[in-house]
């Protein structure tokens, strides 16, 4: 099994963690959501004690390569190529922090269009409170409805702003499908998908995001080389932390406890009325007490 597609059910089942201490009556009953949801049953190893969260500085900055293709070459350069797989770990994804690396980068998509517009102000209130840095895979539309707050983000350095395309569509060169929602169809659409959300980032950030995460996190493994020519890295994940912001507030606390060094945690900051805020404030204080320490992904050296 793929570590990408890896989440912890024990710590669902309760097996595995304990302390969330959510109360059932108040928890949210489950939002419908598109982004990946299959868990299964490996952990990673417990978290290591490490110093307290320090205030981040500022993002690395990360160029757009001087040769970064045209839609026109790049349709060319690829045209005839056939797809060989479709899942969440095409080539040159990354699945989880290097060996080396012993911290958690939590990361938190937000959708927009069909995939929900709304902001999670007290999941973003509870990072900020515990000084948790996080790394947000903003859609276009997504900063259109929200264009106050994105700016507001923007400016935080606690924050990294990662693509999160433009349509929020799965990256394919041939039309697949994941969870109901229609891939790009070809090169061009799926260049259409990366750039237009990359370059209006770049414009609103003053440099390009250095991660991309495709709508569902799907890929084939031509499209994901439409990410790599303009100068992307995809972000993958370890664990799935709210499946696609469905999961009970208890729910997300174990999965989130279950969060071992080098996991790369995805989960949603686009649905207020869903369980994740509670899950997360549930479970930050045991992991910092254990002694995790959190990253953005642009604070590790790959």
């Amino acid at each position: 099994m793929s570590l990408a597609r890896r989440v912890v059910l024990a710590a669902l089942a309760g097996s595995a963690v304990t302390g969330c201490g959510i109360s059932r009556r108040s928890s949210a009953g489950p939002v419908a959501r598109t982004e990946p949801r299959s868990p299964s049953a490996s952990a990673p190893p417990a978290v290591q004690p490490a110093e307290p969260p320090a205030p981040a500085p500022e993002p690395a900055a990360r160029a757009v390569p001087a040769a970064a293709p045209t839609r026109a070459e790049l349709v060319a350069r690829l045209a005839g190529a056939t797809p060989g797989s479709w899942d969440f770990e095409p080539p040159g994804a990354v699945s989880s922090l290097p060996a080396t690396e012993q911290a958690i980068a939590l990361t938190f998509d937000a959708c927009g269009g069909p995939g929900g517009s709304g902001y999670d102000g007290a999941l973003i209130d509870e990072l900020r409170s515990r000084r948790v840095p996080a790394t947000l895979f903003l859609n276009s539309r997504w900063i259109e409805a929200n264009p106050g707050t994105f700016q507001e983000l923007a400016a935080d350095r606690l924050f990294e702003i990662g693509n999160h395309g433009t349509q929020h569509r799965p990256l394919s060169v041939a039309g697949w499908s994941a969870y109901g929602i229609r891939g790009t169809g070809d090169v061009g659409e799926a260049f259409d998908e990366v750039a237009g959300n990359q370059d209006g980032l770049t414009r609103l950030l003053g440099r390009p995001p250095a991660f991309f995460r495709a709508g569902t996190a799907y890929y084939d493994d031509v499209a994901a080389q439409v990410v790599t020519a303009l100068g992307a890295r995809i972000a993958g994940f370890t664990v799935n932390g709210d499946a696609g912001a469905t999961f009970t507030a208890d729910q997300v606390c174990r999965t989130f406890l279950g969060a071992g060094p080098g996991s790369i945690v995805l989960a949603h900051m686009n649905h207020p009325a869903g369980g994740t805020a509670r899950g997360v404030a549930a479970a930050l204080p045991e992991l910092l007490g254990a002694g995790a320490r959190f990253v953005r992904l642009s604070d590790v050296a790959w």
